[in-house]
């Protein structure tokens, strides 16, 4: 499929897991990728193998995103789509009670205050010419509670759910759809190397699947490239949810 043919789409996080998965797919369907990552080596590998750009970019720093969107803009004339897919999981995010404060703060900052930039700072290109889709990666955990907490990280894909549906709303009419994609636990190296600290956990969270494994990067990339595409030209601010069928279970399969 080619539904992407002469647009241009900005990946964030695109170094690796679903940004590299996605960056892929997006290229594969006929985009112009910019791949954008604090990761100089892998990002500039992900951009070469999709024939894009690589933009070094610290989601966190206003300036540095500023200058990512102005960038892929006058390399490529516009931006069609923006996947703002940045964000940690780091060990010390765990209960309310053990959780401090500065680990609170890093993974607001990375997960949700990025999201914030990322829109801020794209959603005027998309408005010049009149169309845009914006994919913000939050989380199953937006929806549900988490049994193995992970407070800030839970909160900030809240923050991106709430957040992506109010940007929906607010710029539909003018051709910018925005929609939070709610991944469930994904096979990726962040949560391999998690689940490898912790196997207990690992399973705990296996078992509430009533697909009965992860999903891979591909499978949440093919649905950026649905959101992205105009198969979803009615589809915005929504929740769209690609978790196996956890947050619809009472419980799962024997």
């Amino acid at each position: 499929m080619q539904r992407l043919e002469g647009r241009v789409a900005v990946v964030t996080g695109g170094a690796g897991g679903i940004g590299l998965a996605t960056a892929r797919r997006l290229a594969a369907e006929g985009a112009r990728v910019a791949v954008a990552d604090v990761d100089e080596t892998a990002g500039k590998a992900a951009a070469d193998e999709v024939d894009g750009l690589f933009v070094r970019t610290d989601v966190t720093a206003e300036d540095d995103v500023r200058a990512l969107y102005r960038t892929v803009h006058e390399a490529y004339g516009r931006i069609d789509v923006a996947f703002n897919n940045a964000g940690i999981s780091p060990p010390d995010d765990d209960s309310i009670l053990t959780t401090g404060l500065d680990a609170w703060k890093r993974v607001q900052d990375v997960n949700l205050t990025s999201v914030y930039l990322c829109c801020k700072h794209v959603i005027p290109y998309m408005l010049d010419q009149g169309k845009g889709s914006i994919i913000n990666t939050a989380s199953f955990v937006a929806v549900m509670g988490a049994a193995t907490s992970q407070i800030s990280y839970t909160a900030s894909k809240g923050g991106v759910l709430a957040m992506s549906r109010e940007l929906g709303v607010q710029f539909a009419r003018q051709g910018v759809r925005v929609n939070a994609l709610c991944p469930g636990p994904v096979n990726t190296p962040l949560l391999r190397e998690l689940f490898a600290k912790d196997p207990e956990r690992a399973a705990r969270r296996l078992v509430h699947i009533p697909v009965g494994r992860f999903a891979e990067a591909s499978e949440i990339a093919a649905a950026v490239a649905f959101l992205a595409s105009d198969d979803a030209s009615f589809v915005t601010a929504a929740e769209f949810l690609v978790d196996g069928g956890i947050s619809g279970a009472y419980v799962t399969p024997v």
